[in-house]
């Protein structure tokens, strides 16, 4: 549920632009680093150092043929793991939504959200 409540304000303000969207959580990433001391992510992966915290999977085609959507997929445990409290999750999971939702329009993520970048004090 802290999902939708991140993804509200995203959805309500581009719903348009993302219903070819699917959003899933998996537990754990099955994707790693192959060096994790010189790590460099694409850009349709949200990590923090060597660990990844969600992956946009671009739609394509699967092994039968089908068209597939695209999806961004949420790992629960390490996005958990760097939450101290759920207002921090819900705000962590905001931060990286709002990056692959970015990635997914191909526009920079202070344009999903202007406030990302600000100081929370100011």
């Amino acid at each position: 549920m802290l999902v939708l409540e991140a993804f509200a304000p995203i959805d309500a303000r581009w719903h348009d632009r993302i219903t070819k969207l699917d959003i899933a959580v998996d537990e754990v990433p099955k994707i790693r680093a192959l060096d994790p001391d010189s790590v460099t992510w694409p850009p349709e992966v949200v990590a923090e150092g060597p660990v990844p915290l969600s992956r946009l999977v671009p739609a394509g085609v699967d092994r039968h043929g089908a068209a597939t959507r695209a999806r961004l997929v949420l790992f629960r445990r390490p996005l958990e793991l760097r939450a101290k409290r759920q207002e921090d999750l819900v705000d962590l999971l905001n931060e990286v939504l709002v990056r692959q939702v970015a990635t997914y329009l191909g526009v920079d993520p202070e344009v999903i959200d202007p406030e990302l970048g600000e100081d929370p004090e100011d």
